[in-house]
């Protein structure tokens, strides 16, 4: 609806709102069933036995599922407003890509196995490529040409680690507890497979895996936003942890010892990506690498193999989202109202912008994590 409607800007974004405030009341409506413990599954296409395209909503997935959507719609309101503000070419290539992507990251969330995770993955990547190259600048199409080669190459570790699952275990279906677990492979590739795979989640933009997504602020902060806080960069959070809890499981981590090591290594993530974010001028550039180092605090609750660990890990997937996208539309208010991008230039912004400076702050609160923020209760949460 969006391409046929591609001259009429309003019934244009009409069907954007509208379409993000259906996909959002589906993934409500399943609210209840999962709150009793239930899981909601539907197979679409068998293949081969034990590779299909399905689908399977647990609490994880629906927690994933209803922060995209939800922030989906203040996403695509905010769009509108910027894109018309700035009178910004190629609208309807921005919103049709823009709604595939916000959908392959509901189908991330509630892919039932690698198989159809690894498809929706895929497109999220090949979707949101258009976005990052909005701008058709050379700097834009070069960004994008790295932006591609991290993912897609990413993409090519991830289908081979599928595919040795599947070799050795017969199939790709999530299980809580490991899909690998008992199944006799040796402890060599057990390891080897591990480190495949979380190069595989390239878009959780570990370090040293991270420098196509600070690259891509090129693209329009609203883009910007999506990639942090909405749909990438945690659909890649998403599938480490799925891939430590659903893949290995806690005992098959612990047993081949490959938790501890894993944890040092985002960790390094952690203190190396907030000190590249307080050496950048550029706002967005600063606030790209906060998103490196937050995002490994999601997975270092998974590894840390506690229930109060993947509690806070899980948690954080929101308070980082909620406060991410928040300080990426500040950052976009401030570009539309005075055109200023750097820190150095923001002297005095406060009293010209004070309720945006007002949101930037408390977003800032969250990002650090003190009380009473939601940030501070996820990383409490890590912490115990």
């Amino acid at each position: 609806m969006i391409l046929i409607f591609r001259k009429n800007p309003n019934i244009r974004e009409t069907f954007s709102i509208g379409a993000g405030l259906v996909k959002f009341g589906i993934v409500c409506s399943m609210i209840p069933a999962i709150m009793q413990g239930k899981i909601v599954q539907l197979d679409i296409l068998e293949f081969l036995p034990g590779l299909s395209i399905k689908f399977s909503v647990d609490a994880f997935g629906l927690f994933f599922g209803f922060t995209s959507s939800f922030l989906w719609i203040f996403t695509t309101f905010y769009s509108i407003g910027y894109m018309r503000s700035l009178k910004e070419h190629a609208q309807t290539r921005y919103f049709f890509s823009f709604a595939i992507a916000m959908s392959s990251a509901v189908g991330v969330a509630f892919s039932g196995n690698l198989f159809t995770l690894f498809i929706f993955y895929e497109i999220l990547t090949v979707s949101t490529y258009p976005l990052v190259v909005h701008e058709e600048s050379e700097e834009a199409m070069s960004a994008g040409r790295k932006y591609l080669a991290y993912l897609l190459t990413a993409g090519v570790f991830l289908l081979f680690s599928i595919a040795t699952v599947y070799y050795y275990t017969g199939t790709t279906d999530f299980s809580f507890g490991g899909i690998l677990a008992n199944k006799g492979i040796p402890e060599g590739l057990l390891k080897l497979l591990f480190i495949t795979f979380m190069i595989g989640c390239t878009k959780a933009a570990f370090i040293p895996l991270h420098s196509w997504l600070p690259t891509a602020m090129i693209a329009p902060t609203p883009v910007s936003a999506l990639l942090h806080a909405v749909a990438v960069v945690k659909a890649g959070v998403f599938t480490a942890v799925r891939i430590i809890l659903y893949v290995y499981g806690v005992d098959l981590m612990t047993n081949t010892g490959l938790a501890i090591p894993f944890a040092y290594f985002v960790s390094f993530t952690i203190i190396v990506g907030s000190l590249f974010a307080l050496s950048q001028d550029n706002l967005k550039l600063r606030l790209a690498y906060s998103t490196v180092s937050q995002l490994s605090y999601i997975v270092l609750g998974a590894l840390l193999l506690t229930s109060s660990g993947m509690v806070g890990g899980v948690f954080h997937i929101a308070s980082h989202a909620f406060g991410k996208i928040t300080l990426f539309f500040c950052a976009g208010s401030i570009y539309v109202a005075s055109g200023l991008k750097n820190i150095s230039e923001l002297s005095g912004i406060g009293r010209k912008m004070p309720i945006t400076m007002l949101s930037f702050a408390i977003a800032t609160l969250t990002m650090i994590g003190l009380p009473p923020s939601a940030g501070f209760i996820s990383k409490w949460y890590l912490a115990l």
